[in-house]
This record gives structure tokens, sequence and C-alpha cells, in this order.
């Protein structure tokens, strides 16, 4: 049975460190994190979203993202998360956060190389358990294409590394015309405010349902 994987990001690929964050400097910090869902459940986060939709009142023809979400809506995404992978066992919580002050010089010239060492880190042990793997990033967001793109990298790994026989397809889609994106969206922001601001409110709501690595730290 495949496994859907959603895919997203908080946080930025800038270096300056001279200045505050939002002040003229860059994020201290990177976290790129995976909703999974078994394929016959991957309509069930498009109900969690819409659910939140429906709750706040939200536009439907304008899609809410973290940065744009009020403290009670933030806690109400995180509870919400919570409780739908407790309901569910085969849904799992991914993510990755980078200290980026710690990246060293050669490694910033590649972006795209540190995005596919991170969603390795992140993901080949779940992508391995199962015999097909769906990628579903926002393009915006991942890295997704380059001279070593991220489905030939990890198709790479699961055959000739782990090794495994796991088939992985990739189908970015925007983020506005996908549930799930926007679902790992605020994931992201959830983990991301706990590094960048220091606000371990949400992290620690959904913490019991999460993996979470931390890189450079």
């Amino acid at each position: 049975m495949p496994l859907v994987v959603y895919l997203d990001e908080s946080g930025d690929l800038g270096w300056s460190f001279g200045a505050p964050f939002r002040k003229g400097g860059s994020s201290r910090y990177l976290t790129i994190a995976a909703l999974c869902v078994p394929s016959e459940k991957k309509h069930l986060p498009k109900r969690v979203i819409k659910k939140l939709y429906e709750k706040f009142n939200w536009p439907i023809h304008v899609e809410k993202k973290w940065s744009m979400m009020h403290r009670d809506e933030r806690a109400e995404f995180a509870r919400t998360a919570q409780d739908f992978c407790r309901a569910n066992a085969d849904v799992h919580l991914h993510a990755i956060t980078v200290k980026k002050e710690n990246v060293q010089s050669h490694i910033r010239t590649d972006a795209n190389k540190l995005y596919n060492y991170m969603i390795r880190l992140c993901l080949l042990n779940r992508m391995r358990q199962y015999p097909e793997v769906h990628i579903i990033p926002d393009p915006r967001s991942i890295k997704v294409q380059s001279g070593n793109s991220l489905p030939d990298y990890l198709q790479t790994l699961l055959w000739f590394h782990v090794p495994c026989t796991t088939i992985l397809r990739m189908q970015p889609l925007e983020s506005h015309e996908c549930k799930g994106i926007q679902f790992a969206d605020m994931l992201c922001g959830a983990i991301q405010s706990a590094f960048e601001d220091g606000n371990l409110e949400y992290l620690n709501t959904i913490s019991p349902c999460l993996t979470h690595s931390r890189l450079y730290f």
C-alpha cells in the first residue's frame, strides 16, 4: 500500500546573521516537516484543514498559512493535529530543523544539497517501510529540481544504500491546491516557532505524535 508524504518548509536559506531575523537578518533556523499518510487516507488531511477553515470562518478562496494565523488558531491546529494522529496510528508526523549558523561555508553554496540531505535524515527510514511512496512538495518551497534532484537522490539511496525495493514518485503541487501541504505548512510553523521565537506552546502539544531531528546543533 503506497505512502503519501506532504512536504513543506519554514524559514529561509539566507546566511545574513549580522542583524536580527525580521530586522534585516536571515532566519537562524530552517525546518522541513512532513505529513505521512497511507494512500487510502490521503483525503483525511483535507478534512482536518477544512474544519479549521469552518471553525474560524477563513475565506475559502484564500490559502491560510501559519504566518497569517492568530494564537488561538495556531493552538487549535496543534490540538487538532495531535487528535488526528492519535485517532490514526498509521499517520506519522516527521520534521527536521537545522541550526543555520552552524552550517559550514562550503555547504552553504548549494542549498539544494542541504535540502536533500535534511529530507533524507527525516524520511528515509519511514519510506523504506512501504512498496511505493508518493512525495508531494510545494515546488515554491522544497527544491526538487537541479543537477542533483531530490527524487533521484532518494531513489538511489533506497535502492542501493538501504537497500530496499521502494518505488518513489514525485508530484509537486501548489500549496493552495493541496490541503495536505497546508497541513505540513502549519506543522512547520508550529515547530519553527519553538526555535526561532522560543514559543514552545505548539510544539509541546504536537511532540507526542512527532518524530523530530536536529541538524548542526
